[in-house]
């Protein structure tokens, strides 16, 4: 869920950098721009209780809607936790940013990051790699694990498996013994495992090759487009990524989808979406509230819904669908 979307200012149509991954009931928030709280409360599911924050660098449009939110939280009576990650320099980040926020009415921990670090969540994991953006900075990658193959129910009823915990036992991995003393095997009734989903943003870098290894074959890529072609010039100053930069990643590690964000304010979405499309056609600009949905492979390909984070809105809808 695409809450930020414009480059280092905020414009009428696009706000700083935010983005919200949502699985199951896991909400992931990947920076906090300024205005991030309010982009959430615009949204379809509010400003939900957050255990979990992850910063990308200190850049000022990259965190300045944190201390904010976490003051509402606390004005809000909230008392459960939150974590907020981020690379080398949060807890000094903290020490000036207390001064803003005050006293909490929550306990809150800092973790900071290296590139490779691997935060395990039991099915899936949150791994962190390296970009180039002149500070310490990260990306992170949301990767889910194997899963076992389909459950072959006909194989099952031959084998004289009935229904019940025997089944759910070989779903997960483990053999059985039936009553006649015959053991049956997982792959005796399982297909061939299935791929989980992966999820990698960069947050702002110059092209980041080092990501290569997360994000081949994954499902998406978020990566930065600052600029286009004609300053290319400009981004290897500031260690941003142009569109076909970007693009070319994308390409290279054979992602199903490339989501361009952090645009300039120079630019409008068409002008990065037609150059990155030169180099890999499954190329999209999302726009604030935009939505992206990853399937499992097997159900179909990542779709963008516009708007999709919003309440049906005539008037809005037809302001958004108008070209930038």
């Amino acid at each position: 869920m695409f809450l930020g979307t414009s480059g280092s200012m905020p414009t009428a149509r696009r706000a700083p950098s935010a983005l919200l991954v949502r699985r199951g009931g896991d909400r992931l928030l990947i920076d906090c721009a300024e205005g991030t709280q309010r982009q959430l409360m615009r949204s379809s599911i509010g400003l939900p209780e957050l255990t979990e924050v992850f910063l990308t660098h200190y850049h000022a449009d990259h965190y300045l809607g944190l201390p904010g939110m976490l003051k509402t939280f606390a004005l809000r009576g909230r008392e459960i936790p939150i974590t907020i990650y981020g690379p080398r320099g949060l807890r000094e980040l903290f020490a000036a940013l207390r001064r803003i926020f005050g006293k909490l009415t929550y306990p809150y921990e800092l973790v900071e990051l290296q590139a490779g670090d691997v935060l395990d969540r039991g099915d899936y994991r949150v791994a962190t790699f390296g970009v180039t953006h002149g500070v310490p900075a990260l990306g992170y990658a949301l990767v889910e694990e194997t899963r076992p193959g389909r459950f072959d129910v006909k194989r099952a009823d031959t084998l004289g498996i009935g229904a019940g915990p025997d089944r759910g036992r070989l779903q997960a991995g483990e053999t059985i013994a039936l009553p006649d003393g015959t053991v049956v095997r997982p792959e005796q009734v399982l297909g061939e495992s299935r791929a989980g989903r992966t999820i990698c943003v960069t947050g702002d870098t110059a092209p980041a090759l080092g990501l290569l290894d997360l994000a081949e074959g994954a499902d998406l890529l978020v990566h930065e487009a600052t600029f286009c072609d004609d300053e290319r010039e400009r981004a290897r100053e500031t260690q941003h990524s142009t569109a076909r930069e970007a693009a070319q990643v994308a390409a290279a590690a054979g992602v199903r989808m490339l989501a361009l964000t952090h645009l300039s304010s120079r630019y409008f979405g068409a002008e990065a979406a037609k150059e990155a499309r030169e180099v890999f056609p499954e190329t999209v600009i999302p726009r604030d509230f935009d939505v992206i949905e990853i399937p499992f492979a097997e159900r179909g390909a990542p779709r963008l819904l516009k708007g999709g984070a919003l309440q049906p809105d005539p008037q809005r809808d037809a302001l958004q669908s108008a070209p930038e």
